[in-house]
């Protein structure tokens, strides 16, 4: 089972990630947490790229960066963890491009882009999305907060506007697929409402197949 969160920077969707990995394991599931960009050594260093205020980056290159980097999370991590019967958490995946390079830059149609991360992906589609939705102004006030934005929070407004507004859209689209969630709840009640959901998707543990342990990534 794969299942992605998604949301603007600020939403808590790496808290909710988190928080599902835990109760997964604790319920005795073997679950594997990663982060777009991220999670493997090549997808970290493009990471440092992507993220770094010291660079300008054009809006093409930047789509094919994160795509490079969900690639080899996907080839290295992803499909294996699946393989092996594990319960794998995307703290991001190709939504994020839709929203951010598509909706956000709009450096492609999203047509263009739908295809282009299916074939980034070999096809894979999460079983389920959680998109943490949240007022842009919360968002920005959690970023301010946090202090040291990196190069793509740093972004204005209108450009997180348009983000929000393209996974509006993709909510829209699939909505058997994409749970929107009111992000200015608590985190105990995104995390209840999450689990909830989550049960009824889960296989029961003992058809999951033998192994020790888990393999939970916490670098995401």
């Amino acid at each position: 089972m794969l299942i992605s969160f998604e949301g603007i920077d600020g939403c808590g969707k790496s808290t909710q990630a988190r928080l599902l990995a835990q109760r997964l394991e604790t319920a005795g599931y073997r679950t594997l947490l990663v982060r777009e960009p991220g999670g493997t050594e090549l997808s970290e260093r493009i990471r440092g790229l992507l993220l770094d205020p010291a660079l300008d980056i054009d809006p093409f290159a930047e789509l094919l960066l994160f795509s490079a980097a969900r690639r080899q999370l996907v080839v290295e991590r992803i499909r294996p963890a699946l393989q092996a019967g594990y319960i794998v958490l995307c703290d991001r995946f190709y939504d994020s491009t839709t929203a951010y390079q598509g909706g956000g830059r709009g450096v492609v149609e999203l047509a263009w882009l739908r295809d282009f991360n299916r074939r980034v992906t070999d096809g894979l589609v999460p079983d389920r999305t959680y998109w943490l939705d949240v007022p842009l102004e919360v968002a920005l006030a959690r970023r301010d907060q946090a202090g040291d934005p990196d190069r793509m929070e740093r972004a204005d407004p209108a450009f997180f506007e348009r983000v929000r507004a393209t996974y509006a859209q993709l909510a829209t689209e699939e909505p058997d697929r994409i749970l929107r969630l009111d992000a200015t709840a608590s985190i105990e009640t995104l995390h209840e409402t999450i689990w909830n959901d989550v049960q009824r998707l889960l296989p029961p543990t003992g058809t999951r197949p033998p192994g020790v342990g888990s393999s939970t990534d916490r670098s995401g």
